[in-house]
This record gives structure tokens, C-alpha cells and sequence, in this order.
């Protein structure tokens, strides 16, 4: 079969399956997640699964991950997990509101969240789409439905529920909300997950978002998340990838800020197989700020492929980006970041920066900075270098007596340490720090103190 037919056979099983399944789907549904559903099915079909000719997809080909036979979860099924062990896979002295996703879906053991502010709303996607739709029919696939990647149109087809966090106007959640999104299961499974997080003008919210596998099968987890940051608001967004090597991971995620917003933004993948983390800020009004940060350390075979794309629609606002990639063994890595300031957005401060170190001659890193700038009263500047451990510096801290093991560890820990430092959470600032010490020691072959048993 030529590599057009097979992409064209994964297009028109999934296709199918979408036919077959069409009832499942629309059952318990909202109108308003049930009507995007046949276009994007469509959009999906005509783009097929992206590969290397794609150009956003240059360097990570997703066609052997949808290649395999998952099982597809077309309605909610009971899972039995114990908090108490789910958490040690987590940051367990940090304190926040918690909530559960198993396999894409809400958890319906969920413990009711305590000493929330007035208003504030954190539940099932399915459900309060169904009950309150007057909530989201402004927000959503507002920006979603503007992505031309056939991954994000495949989740439209399919999502049947997920996360949505409502803060009302001039709230301010004190307590971190950390949201875990775990998958298990006995087979192989395909998980969709749509979220939709809404902060209205002058609120403030702290998000920490954490992945992990509890059982050794192979997922393929496609999630989509739009964000609506409100004028005056400010919101941190922290994700915590740590998966297991069977799991493929696609995470695209849609930001809109308005006026006078603040978004920080921090991406830590500590394990994972195959992760493609899509990633997009709008700007959608003046004098807002938005600070996107990431790092990934890999191993083995492991691939991490973080894009990105910063879209300066209004004048005077600041974008900064900084990445930072560790890679060992076979493993590889991709960052692609784009720029585009419009015509209208003058004053615009927009910088980009991404460091790779390759710790072995086998591993690979593949970095693509770009700028379009149609503006002409800007302060615009990206930069990439790729490289290997400063061999001076190891031997001035050989030559003080520190072995070679440790002294690579330090040098890799001060690498990292200035996308470490800019988490605005103390007690999560210094979990991230402890498990990336762990990880580039090699002692995260599981997640954590965690008690399931997961291949690494």
C-alpha cells in the first residue's frame, strides 16, 4: 500500500467509525457539542492524519500511532481508583482543589469542591453543556474551530465530555485547581478529551494540570483545550506530562487573551513515548502579557515535538517564550515556534528563545524558530542552539574534586533551572525542581512513589 493509500485508509476507518458510533456519540450530548460534530468528522477526512509532508508536522509523523487498533469510549464506564494512590503519583504536598479525569471523562466519584469562591463552576464538559448552555455557547470551539490540524477536527468529531472551569468576574480563587487526567484500562485504548476553561474579567485562577498512565497498555490520547482569558484577568496554566512509553500524546491547546490579561503558561515533560504538545496564544486586546515556558527531558526512543504559535492581533502587547530540551540515548526532539504580529500591531514585544542539549551523539533535536512581522514599530528576536555539555565547565567542577556523574547533573540542573524558576507556585516550583533532579538522574522510570506497575 503507498503511503497516500494509507493515508487514506486510516482517514476513512476513523471515518467509520465516526458513522457507526454516530448515535453513541449524539447520546447525552448538548446540542452544542452534538452540532460541530459532522463538519469536523469531514474536515478530518479530507486532511487525514498529518505526517511529515505536513508541514507542521515536519519532523513528527503521526500515522503509526493511528495506525493501531485502540477501543474507543463512546460513553462513560465506571472505573474504580483510590485518590489516595492516584495522588502519590502527583505533587502531594501542594494544596489545591482536585478534581479526576479518567480516560477523558469526568470522574463521577468526585468529591464536591470545597471553599470555592461564589460562582465558580468545575465539572463535567458533557454535563453542564447539557444543563447550562447559556455558559459556554459564547466560548465554545470559538477558537478551535479556526485550526486547520486535522487532530484538533478529529476531536471535535468524536469529544463526548472532559473539563470545564468557570471563574465569574472579579473572582479570585486563592487555591490552585489541579486537575489529573489518568488513563487505564485492560486494552489499548483511544482517549478524546475536550476542556473549556473560561476566566472572566479581573480573575484569577492558578491551573495545574497533571497526565499519567496507571496501567501498561498503549493509549493514544487526543485532547483539546480552549482558554478564555478575560479582560484584567490573570491565569497560570501548569502542565505536568509524566506517561509511560506506549502512550502517544497530542495536546493542543488555544488561548485568547484580552485587554490588560496575564497568562503564564509552563509546560514540564518528564516521560512520555511520542508528544506533540500544539500550542497557540491570541491576543485579542491591548497591553496584555503572555509568558510561555517549556521544557522536556527524553530518553530511549522517546519523541517530544512542542509547536507553537503567537498571534500578536493587537498592539502593545508582550509575548516571551522559552524552551528547554535535555535529550539521551536514541531519543528526539522538535520545537517549532512562529510569530505573526499584524498590521495593526504596533508596539508589539515579542521574544523567542529554545535550548537543546544533547547528551549523547545518537539523539537528535530539530528546532525551527520563525518570525512574520507586518508591522514596522516592534521589538521582535528568536534564537535556538543545539549543543552539547559545556566541557569546560565539567572539567572546572572535575577538577574541584565533584565526579563526572554529578557534575553532568548540576550542569543539567542549572540548565534548566531558569524555566523551573518562573512556576509562581512555591510548593509546585519545588516538586517540578525535585522531579527533575529525579529525572535526569534516571529515577523516573515510574510516575513517582506511585504503586502501579507501568512499563518505562
Amino acid at each position: 500500500m503507498s503511503v497516500v493509500q494509507d493515508k487514506i485508509a486510516i482517514s476513512e476507518s476513523y471515518k467509520s467509525l465516526f458513522e457507526e458510533n454516530r448515535e453513541l456519540l449524539n447520546d447525552g450530548s448538548s446540542p452544542l457539542l452534538n452540532r460541530m460534530r459532522d463538519i469536523a468528522i469531514s474536515r478530518f477526512a479530507k486532511a487525514g492524519v498529518p505526517d511529515v509532508k505536513n508541514e507542521d508536522y515536519k519532523y513528527t509523523s503521526l500515522k503509526p500511532a493511528f495506525s493501531k487498533i485502540y477501543k474507543h469510549y463512546f460513553s462513560y464506564r465506571e472505573q474504580e481508583v483510590d485518590l489516595h494512590d492516584v495522588f502519590k503519583c502527583d505533587v502531594p504536598y501542594l494544596d489545591t482543589h482536585l478534581v479526576l479525569l479518567v480516560n477523558g471523562w469526568y470522574y463521577i466519584r468526585n468529591q464536591k469542591i470545597g471553599n470555592l469562591p461564589t460562582g465558580v463552576i468545575v465539572g463535567s464538559l458533557q454535563q453542564i453543556a447539557y444543563e447550562k448552555p447559556e455558559l459556554l455557547q459564547n466560548y465554545l470551539n470559538r477558537q478551535a474551530a479556526l485550526s486547520e490540524d486535522a487532530t484538533v477536527a478529529l476531536n471535535t468529531a468524536f469529544a463526548k465530555d472532559g473539563l470545564f472551569i468557570y471563574i465569574p468576574k472579579n473572582v479570585v480563587v486563592e487555591k490552585p485547581i489541579q486537575v489529573v487526567n489518568l488513563m487505564r484500562g485492560n486494552g489499548n485504548a483511544f482517549v478524546t478529551q475536550r476542556n473549556l476553561i473560561i476566566a472572566e474579567e479581573n480573575s484569577q485562577v492558578k491551573l495545574v494540570m497533571c497526565d499519567h498512565t496507571l496501567s501498561s497498555n498503549e493509549f493514544l490520547c487526543n485532547t483539546v483545550s480552549e482558554v478564555f482569558v478575560g479582560e484584567h484577568a490573570v491565569l497560570d496554566y501548569y502542565t505536568v506530562q509524566n506517561q509511560h512509553n506506549n502512550t502517544k500524546t497530542i495536546n493542543s491547546t488555544f488561548f485568547r487573551q484580552e485587554a490588560n490579561s496575564n497568562l503564564l503558561t509552563h509546560t514540564a515533560t518528564l516521560h512520555g513515548g511520542l508528544v506533540r504538545n500544539n500550542l497557540k496564544v491570541t491576543f485579542n486586546g491591548e497591553h496584555a502579557e503572555a509568558n510561555i515556558l517549556g521544557m522536556s527531558f527524553t530518553d530511549k526512543n522517546q519523541h517530544v515535538d512542542n509547536y507553537t504559535i503567537i498571534e500578536h492581533a493587537k498592539p502593545n502587547c508582550l509575548s516571551n517564550q522559552l524552551y528547554k530540551n535535555v535529550l539521551d540515548e536514541n531519543s528526539t526532539g522538535a520545537f517549532a515556534g512562529r510569530i505573526h504580529v499584524a498590521r495593526d500591531a504596533q508596539k508589539t514585544n515579542a521574544f523567542q528563545r529554545n535550548n537543546n542539549v544533547l547528551l549523547t551523539d545518537s539523539a537528535r533535536m530539530q528546532t525551527k524558530p520563525q518570525l512574520i512581522i507586518d508591522a514596522d514599530d516592534v521589538k521582535c528576536s528568536h534564537g535556538a542552539t543545539i549543543g552539547q555539555i559545556d566541557r569546560e565547565a565539567l572539567f572546572f567542577l572535575r577538577s574541584r574534586g565533584i565526579g563526572e556523574a554529578d557534575a553532568r547533573l548540576m550542569l543539567m540542573n542549572a540548565f534548566t533551572y531558569e524555566v523551573v524558576q518562573n512556576i509562581r507556585v512555591e510548593p509546585l516550583r519545588d516538586r517540578i525542581s525535585e522531579l527533575v533532579d529525579k529525572r535526569l538522574r534516571g529515577d523516573l522510570a515510574k510516575c513517582h512513589s506511585c504503586n502501579y506497575e507501568c512499563n518505562s
